[in-house]
């Protein structure tokens, strides 16, 4: 599948690192930009609510949007630049993706070996709050900020029915395949 920005050709999806990827699946018209609405349409495809996915949406365009567009002037309607998506990584994070979008998957298995305490292969809620924790950076207060929303947003939509976040899903969300599933899941529910 080919994408078109702005009179230029990207990449194929098999040549995209697995954080455009993961970013990919909010691009609903596939032009290489991500726009508010669309990230909205995208958590409502994986269970989210009216209000939350307005919320998120807003929150996440505003965090991140002018990191994926180095050298513009900030726009009004807060677009985020998937091939640029890798400048909006931040600091407190678990490093899972190196410095160019790729999946680092040694440290899904260190957070496994270290925080999952109760079950080899899944986190609990405080696990989780645990990791976010450990991972903080001093005085690195939007890193925090950032850290917490993500690993809390994933456990709230990847969570399984006994509220665990298991290693497959962490992987998944990490490796670009989550979001997908989570939308299969989502529209079988609705469809029961």
């Amino acid at each position: 599948m080919e994408y078109n920005n702005a009179g230029k050709g990207m990449e194929k999806d098999d040549e995209k690192t697995p954080l455009e990827k993961h970013a990919m699946f909010f691009d609903t018209n596939k032009d290489g930009i991500i726009y508010p609405w669309e990230t909205y349409q995208g958590f409502r495809k994986i269970g989210g609510g009216f209000f939350s996915s307005v919320a998120l949406s807003t929150f996440l365009h505003f965090a991140l949007s002018s990191k994926s567009r180095p050298g513009k002037l900030p726009s009004p309607v807060f677009p985020i630049v998937i091939e640029n998506v890798k400048l909006d990584m931040h600091g407190s994070d678990t490093g899972a993706y190196d410095r160019e979008g790729n999946f680092v998957e040694s440290k899904i298995e260190e957070i496994f070996n270290i925080y999952g305490q109760t079950f080899t292969n899944a986190l609990t809620s405080e696990e989780v709050d645990k990791l976010i924790s450990d991972k903080r950076e001093p005085h690195d207060y939007s890193g925090w900020i950032l850290a917490a929303f993500e690993w809390k947003l994933l456990h709230l939509f990847a969570k399984n029915g006994d509220g665990l976040l298991t290693k497959e899903r962490v992987k998944g969300v990490y490796d670009g395949s989550l979001f997908d599933q989570l939308a299969k899941d989502h529209a079988s529910k609705i469809k029961a």
